[in-house]
């Protein structure tokens, strides 16, 4: 599974918060292997650094899964780690959904 991490010019791309991401939807996401080719993260700062507010940090996080459309979540919180923390934990939820609808899904034949 490959993760990428964009931001914008006003969010601190650092290696330790591509690292952070990473590491978090590996552990989360893990288990599901090779059904996901790649999920997506992108950090944008709403109110830019000129505004100090809370809530300012978004997350929008997708996930390339094998058959399916693209699963995209949003996340908005103080800090990067934050943001990212909760997009994960909502995009797993959301990919638990996906995928057991898919998976109960009959296998018609017209014969």
């Amino acid at each position: 599974m490959q993760v990428l991490l964009n931001t914008d010019p006003h969010t601190d791309g650092r290696q330790s918060i591509a690292e952070y991401l990473e590491a978090t939807v590996t552990e989360a996401l893990g288990h599901y292997g090779e059904r996901i080719i790649r999920v997506e993260a992108h950090l944008s700062d709403a109110n830019s650094a000129a505004k100090a507010n809370t809530d300012e940090i978004h997350c929008t996080m997708q996930a390339r899964v094998v058959g399916l459309d693209p699963v995209v979540v949003r996340e908005r919180a103080s800090t990067a780690h934050q943001a990212i923390h909760g997009a994960v934990g909502k995009l797993e939820r959301a990919l638990s959904s996906a995928l057991g609808k898919h998976d109960q899904r009959p296998n018609t034949r017209y014969e």
